[in-house]
């Protein structure tokens, strides 16, 4: 038997939604990510400004100084790296500019000659390239890597081609799970929207296998003993489900391996499948399919910026044809 798919909004969400600024139904799905509360959400979370900022680590804070920016910095704009990756390149003298090692805190310059591993790196073009953000429905069966050992099918294959820089995936999908999932080629933007101080909210549909006591879901917003620490959800609700199959929402604000499913697996609960609906303001589309992905315009990515506590961007305008939402086929 067919299980049902993660229950619609309850009646007084709906009034809840009636009461607040009516959503424009003929807008794009980017335009209404930030006006539309996630299926499920409570009440709390639907009245939570989207353009609050989180907190922002030290090591992620802005600067824009008149005598350049640090090499970690432009790098991981330009989705060369993490700057983690970068200042760890750095320490192992593997970066280089005008031919001497560097340290952590220098600075590019125009006209700097930029060397990695030996091979000439042409960073000014990543002060050219304007952040781009892909809102991308990934099906189950896709990993979210570049290569895969294994020959299994991998999410960079299914998104456009960048002349600069590269995509750079925000979090994490594990390969049975599926729904949304952020992608940029601003790594200064993903290293915000993923740094575990930020506390981003990850919203999940979960399709359980029988009956879920509430002495149990009790047990699991207060906080269960995980192989690599103190777990918990910040919020369940039941989202509906007839016969041996029930879904819930759950909210987490952790970006740990797999935390959904071993949270529930630690209180012997089967996790049948499990859909990402929602990863900090930004909600799947209702229409989005599988494989397909949409675009941010720049009004859209003016208020992630604002969410993520950065300056807004001064961008040039993307070609027409790259700013519109895409349908891959199946190859």
């Amino acid at each position: 038997m067919k299980s049902k798919k993660p229950a619609k909004n309850s009646q007084k969400q709906l009034n809840n939604n009636k009461a607040a600024k009516k959503t424009d139904h003929n807008a794009s799905p980017g335009e209404r990510y930030k006006k539309t509360a996630p299926r499920g959400a409570s009440a709390d979370a639907q009245k939570k400004p989207v353009s609050a900022r989180p907190k922002v680590p030290e090591t992620v804070e802005a600067s824009q100084p008149s005598d350049g920016e640090r090499i970690q910095k432009v790098l991981a704009r330009g989705g060369v790296g993490s700057r983690r990756e970068i200042e760890r390149w750095i320490e192992e003298g593997r970066v280089k500019l005008n031919g001497e090692e560097v340290s952590p805190g220098t600075r590019l310059k125009t006209g700097d000659h930029l060397q990695i591993n030996g091979r000439v790196v042409h960073w000014e073009k990543f002060d050219q390239q304007p952040t781009r953000v892909l809102l991308y429905h990934k099906p189950t069966g896709e990993v979210v890597t570049r290569r895969d050992p294994e020959g299994r099918p991998v999410i960079f294959t299914q998104l456009p081609k960048l002349s600069v820089g590269r995509w750079i995936a925000v979090g994490r999908l594990d390969i049975n799970t599926s729904g949304l999932l952020l992608v940029t080629n601003n790594g200064e933007l993903a290293n915000r929207l993923m740094h575990p101080s930020t506390a981003v909210e990850r919203e999940y549909a979960v399709r359980i296998l029988g009956e879920v006591p509430e002495a149990t879901m009790e047990k699991l917003k207060q906080g269960v003993e995980l192989e690599d620490g103190k777990a918990k959800f910040d919020e369940i609700h039941f989202a509906g489900g007839e016969g041996a199959n029930k879904w819930y929402h759950v909210i987490v604000t952790e970006g740990r391996n797999r935390l959904v499913r071993r949270l529930w697996e630690s209180q012997e609960v089967t996790v049948s499948r499990l859909i990402r609906l929602r990863y900090g303001p930004v909600v799947l589309p209702e229409r989005l399919k599988a494989h397909a992905f949409y675009e941010l315009t720049d009004k859209e990515l003016e208020l992630l910026f604002d969410f993520a506590g950065m300056a807004r961007e001064k961008r040039e305008a993307v070609a027409e044809t790259e700013m519109k939402s895409h349908k891959h086929r199946r190859r």
